[in-house]
């Protein structure tokens, strides 16, 4: 064999195909982050042996005291993980060993790697689950705060990113409310579905030992058992519920980080961001750069992927347990750090950020934006059909544009000389505070009722 052929044997790998089998096989690396998880499976396992008579109460009591000093070891950083022993279940069983000796070989009577690591993670993304609730709902209350400061703040509203109508600050931050409560609202529904135990499935047929499985779903918070042990082995769908909402609310984290980047820009001048949150360039000392929306932005791809990976990953599995399932862990892993990160940093800028109200203001009044004010104001006080006053309304906005002003700076007799009807009363509605006072309808961006959508998620989140 050349040297070059044999390249793949060389650095790490030296001791050839036994060392990168041990590599690729082993786990520990990062499913020790389910240890407190399957420490408390087996505590929950070993208790309903001891309640059916499977395992004597001496040898139960031995093995929960053995699991207790191991989580005290793993929590206080003196504890051992051993990638020869492959995974955090066979690291804990052969400590366990060490502590108790041979009644620690009974805690895997009725149970298998299977059905305890399909336990180990649905646990760990049901408490991921509950980090990510406490998350959205810390961001939906500064977004609240924002909303409350600026409820009558006048900014512009897009579409296409080009001046639509008038809304106000507090309605558009009351809009990312909405979307990260349907977030929330996502989180407790994957949340409620997976809260089924498989623990008791085993390798995936089930066992012939008298145990209670619903003893154990309900020692560790489930609701039931699952209902069928092939599927309960082989199912990850609780992961891709997780990872499925996890890029739903990366997306409305990435949209929002893209309006906070463009609303500092120089161009904008909406905000400001806080100098926490901001960093400066290294040869232009005038640059204020919004690195930590920047980076929402980008970690999102990561959350996407990790959606996508393990979608991949499970596409072609027959039933049951296949080892390409060991790769769902840090996928997960990965995507909800990132989230976690992501909320975080974003709670952080919202509180922090500054809207420029002045700015707002005066980028509300420009690109005509109170011309549907006005085609409203022809159909309500002239009794125009509305496609009659869209013609009206587009001739004056025409006129204003050859004259270089906006809407409300012509006269009533320019705006006469395009329909004779209109009257002085018309120069009301065109005003940018007059036009949000006016959308009054459910869900509008009228000041009375952003208070009361402000009130309302008041009243709900507590």
């Amino acid at each position: 064999m050349t040297k070059s052929s044999n390249a793949m044997w060389g650095g790490r790998f030296a001791a050839g195909p036994d060392a990168i089998m041990e590599a690729i096989n082993a786990s520990i690396g990062f499913d020790q982050r389910l240890a407190a998880q399957d420490i408390a499976g087996s505590r929950a396992h070993a208790a309903m042996l001891a309640a059916t008579g499977i395992l004597t109460s001496k040898d139960a009591e031995a093995i929960r005291e053995g699991l207790l000093t191991i989580l005290s070891e793993i929590e206080t950083g003196k504890f051992q993980f051993s990638t020869a022993l492959e995974d955090i279940h066979m690291n804990v069983e052969a400590r366990l060993k060490d502590l108790i000796g041979e009644p620690a070989g009974r805690l895997h009577t009725a149970r298998s790697r299977n059905d305890q690591v399909a336990v180990d993670f649905r646990l760990w993304v049901r408490d991921q689950c509950d980090a990510v609730d406490g998350a959205i709902k810390a961001l939906m209350l500064a977004l609240i705060g924002q909303a409350e400061a600026g409820v009558d703040w006048v900014m512009p509203g897009f579409t296409h990113l080009q001046v639509a109508q008038p809304v106000t600050w507090g309605h558009h931050m009351m809009a990312y409310v909405e979307m990260f409560a349907r977030d929330r609202s996502r989180f407790a529904d994957a949340r409620a579905r997976m809260n089924e135990s498989p623990l008791g499935a085993a390798a995936l047929a089930g066992t012939s030992f008298p145990i209670d499985r619903h003893m154990t779903a309900a020692t560790l918070g489930f609701d039931r058992p699952t209902a069928n042990s092939l599927d309960s082995v082989s199912d990850r769908d609780f992961a891709l519920e997780f990872l499925a909402a996890s890029s739903i609310c990366a997306m409305h984290l990435s949209r929002f980080a893209e309006e906070l980047v463009i609303w500092s820009s120089a161009q904008f001048r909406f905000v400001r961001m806080s100098d926490k949150w901001s960093t400066g360039s290294s040869i232009m000392p005038q640059k204020r750069n919004p690195d930590a929306a920047e980076l929402i932005r980008a970690k999102i791809g990561r959350i996407f992927g990790a959606n996508v990976a393990l979608m991949t990953v499970m596409k072609g599995l027959p039933l049951t347990y296949s080892k390409d399932m060991q790769e769902d862990k840090e996928q997960v892993f990965d995507a909800a750090d990132n989230l976690m990160l992501a909320l975080a940093a974003m709670t952080g800028m919202v509180g922090d950020m500054t809207a420029q109200v002045d700015n707002l203001r005066a980028a509300a009044a420009t690109g005509f934006s109170t011309a549907t004010d006005l085609a409203d104001w022809l159909v309500r006080e002239l009794g125009l059909p509305f496609r009659e006053a869209h013609h009206v309304t587009g001739a004056l906005v025409a006129m204003a544009e050859a004259k270089g002003c906006d809407l409300p700076d012509l006269t009533l007799d320019n705006m006469r000389a395009v329909h004779k009807d209109i009257r002085a009363e018309v120069f009301d509605v065109l005003g940018v505070g007059n036009s949000v006072a006016s959308r009054v309808s459910f869900g509008g961006t009228a000041p009375a009722q952003v208070r009361a959508r402000i009130a309302d998620w008041k009243e709900r989140l507590g």
